[in-house]
């Protein structure tokens, strides 16, 4: 698939994430899923001999939603032969029955199209949904969502995170220092040690460092990391490996991270963290969309 754009750093807490409207599915990611769908004509539009008649169709929200992959829908729909026109855009957050696109075109067209732009929609939009309810749950703390996009998604499942208002943690290993427990078997040296040859190797970069244990955060905080992302802290520890550093006069950002999710954020937000990051957004069901399509 074709890369997201780039976003804000994912150890930016006060970021605000920017909505990315352009299609981040380039037309050979989008000629694909036609492929995919109809790869050898479709049998029973061909079999009715309804074809050559000209049609509409249009896009509706079933359900509330918070909208993503309609600049994605419309260009698919294009691909495909129709004129497709936006009603709304990425990030919209939708009332039922709100409109999403409308289309005109064959028959032909229309119905090669119809039921892989409303996946696209339904999919898309539900991860956005989740998001947005997690972001919402967080308040006023920053959510970031990780890397866990589902496979060979990674491009819209992006973009729907930043249209439900998260920042992502990490697109990849490539912008990013995230020291693991898996990385620090490797080694031998002492934890200063280390951060020390990662700030002399990468100075620009913040080094953020994955702990288990308030003991292990205060290890590395006195190391020097930054970041401590706190792995499966209950909120109650997350308070307490803050009070600890606190004592210390050490004072790096703590990211909650593992098992968070809008029933528990609330209580992650009061409890000393920056930052949460989850991956529960990306497990998501996909939001209803109504689709109406009619000869004129």
């Amino acid at each position: 698939m074709v890369a997201a754009a780039p976003l804000s750093h994912p150890h930016s807490p006060s970021a605000t994430p920017a909505v990315d409207t352009d299609c981040v599915l380039g037309d050979a990611d989008l000629t694909r899923l036609l492929a995919d769908d109809v790869p050898h004509g479709d049998l029973t539009t061909a079999a009715l001999g309804i074809g050559p008649q000209a049609g509409c169709l249009d896009c509706r929200a079933r359900q509330p939603m918070t909208l993503c992959g309609v600049e994605e829908a419309v260009r698919l729909l294009t691909l495909a032969g129709c004129a497709a026109h936006p009603l709304a855009a990425s990030g919209d957050a939708l009332a039922a029955d709100a409109p999403i696109l409308e289309a005109a075109g064959s028959a032909a067209a229309l119905h090669r199209a119809w039921k892989s732009a409303q996946v696209l929609l339904e999919w898309s939009s539900g991860l956005a949904s989740a998001a947005a309810e997690l972001v919402a749950a967080a308040a006023p703390l920053p959510v970031a969502c990780t890397r866990k996009t589902p496979p060979g998604s990674k491009a819209l499942a992006v973009k729907a995170m930043r249209c439900g208002g998260t920042v992502m943690h990490r697109l990849g290993l490539s912008e990013s220092l995230l020291l693991f427990a898996e990385h620090r078997r490797f080694l031998a040296e002492p934890p200063a040690a280390t951060v020390a040859r990662l700030h002399g190797a990468l100075p620009e970069h913040k080094l953020a460092v994955e702990v288990y244990s308030t003991e292990e955060a205060l290890v590395w905080a006195r190391a020097g990391a930054e970041i401590l992302q706190l792995e499966k802290f209950t909120p109650a520890a997350v308070a307490a490996c803050r009070d600890l550093l606190a004592s210390h006069e050490l004072h790096p950002i703590l990211a909650a991270a593992g098992g968070i999710h809008p029933g528990n954020a609330a209580a992650y937000a009061a409890s000393g963290a920056r930052l949460l990051v989850s991956s529960w957004p990306y497990s998501a069901p996909p939001r209803d969309v109504a689709v109406s399509l009619v000869p004129v």
